[in-house]
């Protein structure tokens, strides 16, 4: 299998302070990407553990991997705010050839989950977070970043979705929705970008250990489990993000590959 040699290119990964968009990240930089780190603020990054501050993720990424790496802080449920962290993106490094778009979540205006989380009894303020944080966050950021790869004719768009997007749910309804909004916008905004060369293509993560996850879910015993049954590790939704990033992807385009468990 061909190495993944990703020098020379720029990328922007959302919400890669922590968890799997700092795997996605760390993994881009590996392979000789720049990298801009984001995330809502500095503080974000530090909130389960995984370290101090956005500015400390992102230099101990180029430390580690000898690439330019730097920190934008924005609300990517402001628009004006995410065409700030493009047009920033673009500055710092001169180009932006890869954005993977993995901020999101199932996330209350004022909670860490909508409570009740229903599509009936959720409250109207929490439809507009989730919907906000998942769906037009991500449409926001393509929007920006797509215009500039479009003028360019160049560049690869990874939105990231959710396994709760292609099966029936009974919590987090209008998380599941979004998602599965995703992964209907990538394949449309993949035919608009389809004659100026630019690939957009969806990865629907299945359940995934990352420090988020052990600290806000009971963690199962998978003893017994196959491991196309056990929860995921960060690497291994990495290694698909990898390979839409990359070269071997090139003929693909309009695709959302969904990680069943």
């Amino acid at each position: 299998m061909t190495t993944i040699d990703l020098r020379g290119k720029n990328a922007l990964v959302t919400g890669s302070g922590r968890g799997l968009g700092r795997q996605y990240a760390n993994d881009l930089a590996r392979a000789g990407a720049n990298v801009i780190i984001h995330d809502i603020s500095e503080e974000e990054a530090a909130r389960f553990g995984e370290t101090s501050s956005g500015s400390a993720a992102a230099q101990e990424i180029a430390e580690a991997f000898g690439v330019e790496a730097c920190f934008i802080a924005a609300d990517l449920s402001d628009p004006e705010q995410v065409r700030a962290l493009i047009d920033r993106s673009v500055s710092a490094f001169g180009s932006l050839d890869i954005l993977v778009n993995n901020a999101g979540g199932d996330i209350g205006l004022h909670t860490p989950r909508p409570e009740p989380n229903d599509a009936l009894d959720i409250s109207v303020e929490d439809i507009r977070s989730v919907v906000e944080r998942n769906l037009l966050s991500t449409m926001y950021a393509c929007k920006f970043a797509g215009l500039h790869m479009r003028e360019r004719r160049s560049g690869k768009i990874v939105n990231v979705g959710s396994i709760a997007g292609h099966i029936p749910v009974r919590e987090g309804l209008i998380y599941a929705a979004a998602k599965m909004g995703v992964s209907q916008y990538t394949r449309s905004l993949a035919e608009q970008l389809r004659p100026y060369d630019v690939n957009v293509n969806c990865i629907s993560p299945a359940p995934t250990y990352t420090a988020r996850f052990r600290a806000t879910r009971s963690v199962p015993d998978e003893s017994g489990r196959s491991r196309l049954q056990k929860i995921a590790q960060p690497q291994d939704m990495s290694d698909i993000v990898m390979f839409l990033c990359g070269p071997m992807s090139d003929a693909l385009s309009g695709e959302t590959i969904v990680c069943w468990k």
